[in-house]
This record gives C-alpha cells, sequence and structure tokens, in this order.
C-alpha cells in the first residue's frame, strides 16, 4: 500500500510538472521574427561522408554547419558564411565569410563609404583546423579529381614610404590583384599578381589566368598552368581584355573573347579565339566580319562562348551591329534641344510599355552560332526573329529546338497562351526544320536526340516528334484518361501534369495524369503503358518519379525507380519503389502524416538525405537510408519553440453552396479546449489544403495573415479551398469560403461576434467582395485589392509593361471575355459597384511599386 502511495505521489508530481512546464510556455511576439531559422539546401560531399547546410535568421548572421555523416556528435561552425563548397574530393570545405551585418549597418549609418571586405575559410575535414585568410574577392575549385584552391584576393591598401610615413608609395595603375593557387593535399602554394580571372578544367589538370596591365597594354595577358607539371605559358598577350574565358569537356580546348579597342571606346568590337591545348597552337576563330555570321553583325561580349560535350564544336553570340542616326551623333545640338518621341501603333507586336520594359532586353538580343573545330567553318543558328534556342550543353546529339513567335506576338495583351513556330536545329550546320506552326508546346529533345516530346495545351495531349522522319504522331489522344489539369478552373486552356523524363536508349518518355505515371513510345510502335498499374487513382494517390542521381543520358528502365506519393485528402505523403522492368506494382516504403522534400543521395555512396515537416514540426534535414526506414535527424534549427506556444492543424471537410465537396484547414491553439470560444481569423488564397502537414515561419508578411502568430495568441485560423466557377470570381468565393466559415461555427467553439477575413492580392479582392454581400465578419483586412474591373481591365501591369486584359479575359481574374463582350459580368464582379452595402470596418493596403496592382484610381482606396 505505501509502495503504490509512492508510484501516485510520484505520478502526481510528474504531472504537475509537466502542467507548470506547459504552462511557462509563451505566446510568439513581434520580437520573435528577426531570430527564425531556415535551412539552405544540403550538400553532400561525393563519398558521402560529410554533409553541410546553411542556418539563417530571417535577419542577423547565420552559420555554415557541416557534420559527419557517420558520427553526428562531430561537426564544424563556420559563422556568417555566404559561398562555399566541398572539395572534390571531400577532403576540405572552402567558403567566404562575410562581415557581421550590425558592423555593416553601423557603418551605413556613419554615411561610410568603404564596408568590410570578406574573408576565406579553409577548413580541413580530417583534422578540423581551419585557416582564415583575409581580404578574399572570389575562389574557385575544380569539379573532379584534384584538390586545388584559387584564391583571388582583394585590392591591397597602399603601402607608406619607408622614409615618410606620411606618403604612399607610387604603384602601377591596375585593376587586377593577387591570385593564390594552393594544393590543398600538399600545401604547395604559387602566387600571381595583377589577375582579374581565372579558372580550372572540369578534370583540374589545367588552370588559367587573366593578368591585367600595369600603367601599359604591354603587360596584360592570357596564360595557362599546367598543374600537373607547374609549367606556365602565355596564350595571348597586349590586349586590352580577355573574356568569357572557358574550357572545353575533356580540357582538350579553350576559347576566350578579345579586342584591341580602348577600353573607353563606346562601340568595342571582339574576336572569338580559340586554343588546342595540346598542340599549343592559336587560332583566331570570328569576329564582325567573319563570312558564314550574321550579316552587320559583331561579337557579344556578354554572352560567354562554350564548348559541346563532345568538344566537335564552339558555341558562341552574335548581337546586331550598332546602329548609327546622324540626329543622336550630331554634337551641335544641346541636350535640352534633343527631341525624344516614342510612337504608338496598333500594328506593334507589343504595346509601347512591354517596349519600354523590354527595351534593353531586345537592344542585347543575341543570336547563337557555332563554329566546327575539326571543319573550321563558321556557321549562324539563330537570325532574324528566330533568336530563342533551346540547346541542352549536356547533350551528345547535335540537335535543338528554336521557336519564334513573332506571328502571333500582338496578341499577346490579350492571349497569353499564343503558339509558336518550331523548329529543329541542327546545331553542327545551323540548318532548320520546321518541326510545327502556330504550337502550344515547346518540344523536349530525348538524350539520343532521335525523338522530341510536347503537351498541346489545345487538345490536352502528348505528341512524339521523330527526328529521322520527321513524323508527329498524338501519343496519348486516344486514352480514356485526363493528362490536362482537372482542377484547371480559369478561361484558360489547362496545363498538364508535367512529364518524368526520358528513358535512356529512347526506352521512353514519362508523362503524368492526376495519379498516375505512363510510359510512351515516341516512335508509335508500343501502346502507352501506365506503369503505376492504376493504382494512383485507386487509392487516390499522386506518383511522381523522384530523380536523385545524375541524368545526362536518360533514367534506366532496368534500375528501380523512386517515387513520390501524396494522397490526395488525408494528405500523407512519403516515397514508394516501382520496378518497371518486371512490371511490377509501386511498393510502399513510407506514407506517414508529413510533408517530405528534398530527397538525395551522394553521388558515389549509399547516403541519403531528406527534409521532414508538419505545421508543429520544423523541415529540419534527416540522414536515412535507401528505404527510408532510419531516421537520424541531423540539424535542430529554432529549438526555442519547444517553449512557444504553437497549436495544431486540422483537415475541415465541408460542401460549397452549390454542394461541391471542399476541405480547408483549421489552425488551432494549443490546449485547445472545445469548451472556450475563441475569436478567428479568415484567410484564403486559391487552393490551400494540400499544404496540411507545411511547416509555416513566423514572419511579417505584407498583407497576408501570420498564423502562426495569431495561432500562438489563442486565435483560431481558417484557410478554406475555393472552387471557381468562369464568369464568376466574386460569388464562386462567397459560395466557398461562407459555408466553410458556418461549418466551423457550427462547431461551437468559435466567437462568432469575434471573426475576421483578410486577403491579399487577388485574395485582397475576394475579401472587398465579399463584405459587399455579408456583415458576418468584425473587420476585414484587404492588402492590393481591385475594387473596380471596369476600370482595371485596360490598365497596366507595370511590372511587365502588360495589359491587364489577359488576366480578366483568360487567368486569375476569369471573367472568360472582354469587357464589351460581357460587360455585367466585370460590373457584378467589381466591389466598387456594392459599396453602400459595407458596413464591416476594413483595412487595406497598397503599395506605389506593386508591379501587379498599384494604388492607381481602379485600386486605391475608395471606401468610406
Amino acid at each position: 500500500m505505501k509502495k503504490n502511495y509512492y508510484v501516485w505521489l510520484f505520478c502526481a508530481l510528474l504531472l504537475s510538472g509537466s502542467e507548470a512546464w506547459a504552462q511557462q510556455k509563451r505566446s510568439l511576439t513581434h520580437e520573435d521574427y528577426d531570430g527564425w531559422e531556415s535551412i539552405g539546401g544540403s550538400t553532400l560531399t561525393k563519398d558521402g561522408r560529410w554533409m553541410g547546410y546553411q542556418i539563417s535568421p530571417q535577419e542577423g548572421d547565420g552559420r555554415l554547419e557541416i557534420v559527419a555523416s557517420g558520427d553526428l556528435q562531430k561537426r564544424y561552425v563556420m559563422p556568417r558564411v555566404k559561398n562555399w563548397s566541398f572539395s572534390a574530393a571531400g577532403g576540405f570545405a572552402v567558403g567566404k565569410i562575410e562581415a557581421e551585418k550590425d558592423s555593416i549597418r553601423m557603418l551605413k549609418l556613419r554615411k561610410k563609404k568603404e564596408m568590410p571586405k570578406d574573408s576565406l575559410f579553409i577548413l580541413n575535414l580530417a583534422t578540423g583546423n581551419a585557416e582564415k585568410l583575409p581580404l578574399v574577392k572570389s575562389f574557385s575549385m575544380p569539379e573532379e579529381n584534384a584538390e586545388w584552391l584559387a584564391i583571388l584576393f582583394e585590392k591591397e591598401p597602399a603601402k607608406t614610404d619607408p622614409a615618410d610615413s606620411t606618403k604612399k608609395l607610387k604603384t602601377p595603375k591596375t585593376d587586377g590583384t593577387r591570385l593564390e593557387l594552393r594544393d590543398l593535399k600538399s600545401g604547395t602554394k604559387k602566387e600571381f599578381e595583377r589577375v582579374l580571372s581565372y579558372g580550372f578544367t572540369k578534370q583540374g589538370d589545367q588552370f588559367y589566368y587573366v593578368q591585367d596591365k600595369a600603367d601599359t597594354l604591354k603587360n596584360t595577358g592570357l596564360y595557362l598552368v599546367d598543374l600537373k607539371s607547374g609549367a606556365e605559358k602565355a596564350i595571348d598577350t597586349e590586349k586590352t581584355g580577355y573574356f568569357g574565358v572557358n574550357f572545353s569537356e575533356e580540357g582538350s580546348f579553350l576559347t576566350y573573347l578579345t579586342t584591341l579597342d580602348s577600353a573607353k571606346a563606346k562601340k568595342p568590337y571582339y574576336s572569338l579565339y580559340l586554343y588546342e591545348v595540346k598542340k599549343g597552337q592559336l587560332n583566331k576563330v570570328a569576329d564582325e566580319k567573319s563570312p558564314g555570321l550574321m550579316a552587320s553583325g559583331r561579337l557579344d561580349k556578354a554572352s560567354a562562348p562554350y564548348f559541346s560535350k563532345d568538344e566537335k564544336r564552339l558555341h558562341f553570340g552574335v548581337l546586331e551591329d550598332y546602329k548609327t542616326f546622324a540626329y543622336e551623333e550630331d554634337t551641335t545640338i544641346l541636350d535640352e534641344d534633343r527631341v525624344k518621341l516614342d510612337i504608338w501603333g496598333w500594328q506593334d507586336a507589343e504595346i509601347q510599355p512591354m517596349q519600354l520594359r523590354n527595351a534593353r532586353r531586345e537592344a542585347n538580343k543575341t543570336f547563337l552560332a557555332g563554329y566546327s573545330i575539326k571543319d573550321k567553318r563558321l556557321y549562324q543558328i539563330g537570325e532574324g526573329e528566330l533568336n530563342s534556342v533551346a540547346a541542352s550543353r549536356n547533350a551528345t546529339h547535335p540537335f535543338g529546338i528554336a521557336t519564334d513567335d513573332s506571328p502571333y506576338r500582338r496578341s499577346y495583351s490579350w492571349d497569353i497562351q499564343i503558339g509558336r513556330d518550331v523548329y529543329l536545329v541542327n546545331l553542327e550546320t545551323g540548318a532548320k526544320t520546321l518541326i510545327g506552326k502556330n504550337m502550344s508546346g515547346v518540344p523536349q529533345l530525348s538524350p539520343t536526340g532521335n525523338f522530341a516530346a510536347w503537351y498541346d495545351s489545345r487538345d490536352s495531349a502528348w505528341y512524339g516528334y521523330e527526328v529521322k522522319t520527321g513524323t508527329i504522331r498524338a501519343l496519348t489522344k486516344d486514352l480514356d484518361v485526363a493528362f490536362y489539369n482537372e482542377l484547371h478552373d480559369s478561361p484558360s486552356l489547362p496545363g498538364s501534369y508535367g512529364s518524368g523524363g526520358w528513358a535512356e536508349k529512347d526506352g521512353g518518355f514519362i508523362v503524368y495524369d492526376k495519379y498516375d505515371m505512363w510510359l510512351l513510345d515516341p516512335s508509335g510502335r508500343q501502346a502507352p503503358v501506365n506503369i503505376t498499374k492504376g493504382e494512383g487513382r485507386q487509392k487516390m494517390l499522386t506518383f511522381r518519379r523522384l530523380s536523385i542521381e545524375k541524368e545526362e543520358e536518360g533514367f534506366s528502365m532496368k534500375t528501380p525507380m523512386y517515387l513520390s506519393a501524396f494522397h490526395e485528402t488525408k494528405k500523407d505523403n512519403g516515397f514508394y519503389r516501382l520496378d518497371a522492368a518486371k512490371k511490377a506494382s509501386p511498393q510502399e516504403i513510407l506514407m506517414s502524416p508529413h510533408r517530405y522534400v528534398g530527397f538525395a543521395k551522394a553521388e558515389e555512396a549509399e547516403v541519403y538525405t531528406v527534409r521532414r515537416s508538419t505545421y508543429q514540426e520544423f523541415p529540419n534535414i534527416y540522414l536515412t537510408d535507401a528505404n527510408l526506414q532510419r531516421m537520424e535527424q541531423v540539424t535542430d534549427a529554432n529549438p526555442w519553440q519547444t517553449g512557444i506556444k504553437w497549436g495544431s492543424v486540422e483537415l475541415v471537410d465541408y460542401v460549397a453552396n452549390d454542394g461541391s465537396p471542399l476541405q480547408g484547414l483549421l489552425f488551432k491553439p494549443e490546449d485547445f479546449d472545445a469548451n472556450k470560444k475563441y475569436p478567428m481569423m479568415v484567410y484564403f488564397y486559391e487552393r490551400n489544403s494540400d499544404g496540411l502537414h507545411s511547416y509555416r515561419s513566423p514572419a511579417p508578411s505584407a498583407s497576408t495573415v501570420n498564423i502562426p502568430y495569431f495561432v500562438s495568441n489563442d486565435y483560431l485560423v481558417f484557410v478554406p479551398d475555393i472552387k471557381y466557377e468562369l464568369g464568376l470570381p466574386g460569388p464562386s468565393a462567397f459560395n466557398c469560403i461562407i459555408p466553410g466559415v458556418q461549418t466551423v461555427a457550427a462547431k461551437g467553439f468559435v466567437d462568432t461576434d469575434n471573426m475576421a477575413i483578410q486577403g491579399q492580392s487577388w485574395g485582397g479582392y475576394q475579401v472587398a467582395y465579399l463584405i459587399t454581400q455579408t456583415n458576418m465578419f468584425k473587420a476585414a483586412g484587404s492588402g492590393a485589392p481591385v475594387v473596380n474591373m471596369t476600370s482595371a481591365y485596360g490598365g497596366i501591369r507595370w511590372g511587365t509593361g502588360m495589359s491587364r486584359m489577359f488576366q480578366y479575359e483568360q487567368t486569375q481574374s476569369r471573367i472568360g471575355g472582354t469587357l464589351w463582350e460581357k460587360p455585367l459580368y466585370y460590373i457584378e464582379n467589381s466591389p466598387l459597384f456594392y459599396m453602400d452595402r459595407v458596413n464591416t470596418p476594413v483595412l487595406i493596403m497598397h503599395n506605389d511599386e506593386d508591379g501587379a496592382v498599384l494604388g492607381t484610381k481602379e485600386s486605391k482606396c475608395l471606401w468610406p
């Protein structure tokens, strides 16, 4: 009996202690935001022995943490790191350290012009020894094999005369600075002076550097260093500058642009050179006078030349030649007397605000050109309106895709889904083959270059193109399944669910429906195969292929693939494995009420990482295995959250006024008591219920709801989904939001006299509409709303220069017609015309530099 008493007493004390701890939890305050941490993407060494990641507060100095995957207690912490990387062999970590943000802020407040320069750390991962170097401008390491490091330092302060400390020694005028080349393994170093730029071959066996002038151009030059022998060689000297220096894939060649024109020349011309490393041979490849290139063209300094992966071709950019106008060149005219005129014309491809916004881009439009190294032949690829050429630099085939939307560009103000003429481009010759005119999709080439595939939004089907024959095949048109977004609810054409990439050796192309994965044969010989066996649709799981390894030549169908899985209604998330070669069904690996992101694998080891979150659990990084059965937490961001009242979230199922089933997110305060009455905030933007397990960091916002702050301070927050009917964006909001609010209120724990509503931008418009239809909210917050669709229709989105017409006719505003075709729809959906009904106090926020919704006459505060 006495023993039982002690047990009871211990339990009572434990419970009372727990209650006391719970009572010690505090609510979030606005002072918490600055220190709230986020984690940048993690990086594994190739052998998987080390992992690094950056943790940064919203304001203040962050840190780099490096952890041994085999011993999580072994970790190194470096403060204020902004750029870093592991060495190729994984023996070192190197990065830049910036000055403390508080120090920089104080210097700026004191109007100081000189800011502290960055430092560099070199961390030996085996010993933990860290070396720090001051005044570092940049650093670089090769991608593979070698453990070399190049460090470019900032300009050093002028030295004083030893004989007279008040005088500074005269030094040669140069923009170059000291560069140190270091072998991280042996510790050997070599220094170079007056360096402007530098770089390694991918393999780390060769190194170049560009040396700047010192009072005269006679000592400028481009130099090559053999890192195995240490031999150094001048490639080119005494030029004004060397730009876009680049090695080929295997380091056989080096290319660059240079000029003899003065550095002050307003219209300089550049020449392209090619250096063959093994032979030591330098050749001038092209300049503005070279035959084979665009007439009246010049080489583009800003477009760095690059090689094809097989080292057979060199590609570079060509600009239109400088244009000279006598009026502009006339030095007898004063600036105040010069006339500037913009002429608007209906026949222009773009409206004037777009032209002005895009003027610089158009003036610097670059056209791709090529050079056959074996044949020593130049050829133009892009030209005229065909300046957009997509070509993978990792491809082993000689093809690219070029597009031209100029015949349809004039319609862009009201039809943002204009077509484009699409061409197959031979990157070895510049020859172009028309694939199709006025196409709605852009083909994606297979790794072999034998096929291409794309989604056509006009008939919601996937198509294939055979390069050899020029044959186009409809690959999914006859399948009784939708490949378009089934939840699409705007007047535009619905997009696809995307694709999962090409299998190697043209083994097929994976595309998605809402739930499942299909393997398409672009040749048309094999019928499409649902490789997930329809289990996605049957189980309401969305399957998507995960790419966790390098797949430059496509993925292997012989190797089991990882799939992400998401349950449509439960919102559970996880992973499956699919052995498509055995025609097996997807096998579950892990499913749980979490959100998983960032699943990754070390390049040369079976070491995996993943990030996992819930509303309550920050998305920390976990080490795991191939089956995701072992979960070792690596990071612990925001550990102080355990002392803060955080709350919880749950799904709410409800029915819209039109009978449609919908879901919403209900966030509840910590220690929620169903017998109490809580004030409730209502927030919305399109659909959000899929984010049930997303973590939400407390942060200041423009005019969205800071959910953790409200919940921590004993508010309910409800976030309903919205399903739109075309032409009725305002009534649709009412149809979906109000029944959701009523469903939650009917549970009995909502203080219905203290409910508020808030939305931003599109959500702000809907807030403005809703308070003209109901008085159920005590207050409203409407951020950047448009209250008059009739005047907003012809407005300009100054961020892009586009007319707002497309927004109403095709996209988010969802009217589905012009102001003249559907005038009543514009009026009926505009809150302005029902302002006399508003009794709800409302707070409105606008920003004059909002590129989408300016605080102009159609959207400023018009309410009493």
